[in-house]
């Protein structure tokens, strides 16, 4: 890239380091959310029996056609070692797949199918489900365990969940399940998905007591019963299609909580294809923009600032201009490899994250697409995406 004239030259150089600084600031001065060290596996993890007596949990599971994950995502639920009172409601939501009768057919006094009613105006679906599994506890549980119906959970989960809980004073514990990386499109693009995730929601930052920032990972967590009452239950996030972090701003209003990555939880949701990445992606993309096309433009232009002008620029440009791309670029390759470690992944992907993001970003204007077209949010046969602040069913 040979800049015609020097004002050319001079908006390349800018924009290289401009490009730099925010790398720089993102590395630097975004509480670390890159070094992956909020994990439930430290030796930090309290070890007491819930100071002295482990309180009665019940586990709500909302459930839509799950028929090919139920039987694992249960049975490890019923393979809890967990000492206290422990409880499973699966609320089956309008399944036309048998996944009612395979939770059933565990045959465990401990499983309880609740039949869901009817979605209700103005929620989605998955908040309607577990509302009604809320009331189907009624006032036994100290805590509620909200785990999604593709988790698969270790022996010892609900144990050092509730233990953390207890020990360390937190009125929510999250877990962000270990999601599934076998497929070519799911080892390509799932560390990101987590990466990109602790950007957004640097989990030191949740994690610190005194600040109102607040997030959770929707596949596993342990919530204090009378905490969520006194928060206004689950009605009060009842239309969020980003629930997990929804709550987890709702929750840190009560108390303390606690978001960390984990081996313990994971995903057995298949996907196989780079299409269904893209539909898990762009189920929710918009929504996080707040449905806005001003925040969609500026979104794209930040992305391509902070992702493209590092490797374009970098091979391309000249003097000044490619050695601060080259050193964004070297940034955020470094900044990848925690995560990319995390999931086993060869530190080779670490240049590759610009293509990645470009994924990302296609899939983002495909959600803002869906929402025009009034498909946004679709999750099993439903458009969840809100419209005039209403939600569709």
């Amino acid at each position: 890239m040979v800049p015609a004239s020097g004002h050319d030259r001079v908006i390349v150089v800018g924009l290289a380091l401009l490009s730099l600084a925010i790398w720089v600031v993102l590395v630097f001065a975004r509480d670390g959310f890159w070094l992956t060290r909020e994990r439930d596996s430290l030796p930090s993890l309290p070890e007491s029996e819930g100071n002295g007596r482990w309180p009665a949990v019940t586990a709500i599971v909302p459930a839509r056609d799950e028929a090919e994950v139920i039987a694992r995502s249960i049975g490890s639920l019923v393979a809890q070692d967990y000492p206290g009172n422990f409880r499973i409601l699966l609320v089956d939501d309008s399944s036309s797949d048998g996944t009612a009768d395979i939770a059933r057919g565990l045959g465990s006094d401990r499983v309880r199918v609740v039949t869901g009613a009817p979605l209700a105006a103005g929620w989605t679906g998955k908040l309607w489900a577990v509302s009604q599994g809320v009331v189907a506890a009624g006032d036994a549980p100290e805590y509620l365990l909200l785990t999604d119906a593709d988790i698969a959970h270790a022996p010892d989960t609900l144990r050092s969940l509730v233990a953390r809980a207890v020990d360390d004073d937190r009125v929510l514990v999250s877990l962000m399940a270990r999601l599934r990386c076998e497929s070519l499109a799911e080892r390509t693009l799932i560390p990101a998905f987590v990466w990109f995730f602790q950007m957004l929601y640097p989990f030191a930052k949740v994690n610190r007591r005194g600040n109102g920032f607040g997030a959770a990972a929707g596949g596993v967590m342990l919530v204090e019963r009378k905490a969520l009452e006194a928060a206004g239950g689950i009605a009060a996030v009842r239309s969020a299609l980003i629930d997990d972090c929804a709550f987890g701003a709702l929750m840190k209003s009560q108390g303390a909580v606690w978001l960390g990555l984990t081996d313990r939880a994971i995903s057995i949701r298949r996907y196989d294809t780079w299409r269904s990445v893209a539909a898990m992606i762009s189920r929710s993309a918009y929504a996080q923009l707040g449905y806005s096309p001003l925040l969609l433009a500026g979104t794209t232009l930040g992305l391509a600032l902070t992702y493209l002008v590092p490797p374009t620029f970098g091979i391309f440009a000249h003097g000044v201009a490619q050695f601060a791309a080259i050193g964004a670029w070297a940034l955020m390759a470094l900044a990848f490899q925690p995560m990319l470690r995390f999931y086993g992944r060869s530190p080779l992907w670490g240049p590759a994250l610009p293509l990645i993001a470009t994924f990302y970003a296609g899939c983002t204007l495909l959600s803002a697409w869906q929402h025009v077209r009034g498909r946004g949010g679709m999750w099993k046969g439903r458009v969840q995406a809100a419209l005039n602040e209403d939600v569709a069913a």
